[in-house]
């Protein structure tokens, strides 16, 4: 089931990164979003009750997306987020108890890193895929730079990610990118314009796929 997760994200290349504002809100967020296109959906743990909205993405949308708990900041969430329902686990930094937890779930994760050091330590402590975070701080630029040493190492950037790079990270050699605020702009979802939502995820969709075909 690992394998072949990481392989659905690698397909996919998007991850849609939601701080989610309420329950209900978030599940017609992660709706639109569907609806243009993106599959690939990680909750943070800053989204109010995100366990529970996690069960009931699960129960609404099951196989039809590949879901995910981010901003794992404590050891004992990797077993609850699993148990909600994740199937892939992310964190926004390293640190060993966390990325012990993190790995001992089984599940594909995503470890934050920032540094060449940190990018180094997460993988070694099994990190399958290094998130490098804040990506709004780096550019493509220096995702191009972390593999001259680290090839054999996936890197994937949040933070950043909007229409306008997100061909200049692929082309730099991006396992996959996380967006989230503008790919899913909280603004809209509160005022209803769901609508727009797919609109823009329609347009992330189609970037990815271009960029992947340079």
């Amino acid at each position: 089931m690992k394998e072949g997760t990481l392989e659905q994200i690698k397909e996919l290349g998007l991850l849609a990164v939601l701080r989610g504002p309420a329950v209900d809100l978030t599940l017609d967020m992660v709706g639109a979003l569907v609806a243009g296109g993106v599959t690939g959906i990680e909750i943070t743990y800053t989204t109010p009750n995100a366990a529970e909205v996690l069960r009931r993405l699960d129960a609404r949308f099951g196989d039809e997306i590949v879901l995910g708990m981010g901003t794992l900041t404590r050891p004992q969430q990797a077993a609850e987020a699993r148990e909600a329902g994740a199937r892939f686990l992310v964190s926004p930094m390293y640190d060993p108890g966390l990325a012990s937890a993190m790995v001992a779930s089984g599940l594909p994760v995503m470890i934050g890193a920032l540094t060449p050091r940190e990018v180094f330590q997460a993988y070694e402590a099994g990190s399958d895929v290094v998130k490098i975070f804040p990506g709004s701080l780096t550019g493509p630029g220096y995702l191009k730079a972390l593999h001259g040493p680290f090839p054999h190492i996936p890197l994937m950037p949040t933070g950043g990610v909007n229409l306008d790079n997100i061909g200049d990270w692929f082309a730099s050699g991006a396992f996959a990118v996380g967006a989230g605020g503008n790919l899913c702009p909280a603004h809209l979802a509160k005022a209803g314009r769901f609508d727009e939502i797919s609109a823009i995820a329609e347009q992330f969709v189609q970037a990815v796929r271009v960029a992947r075909s340079k």
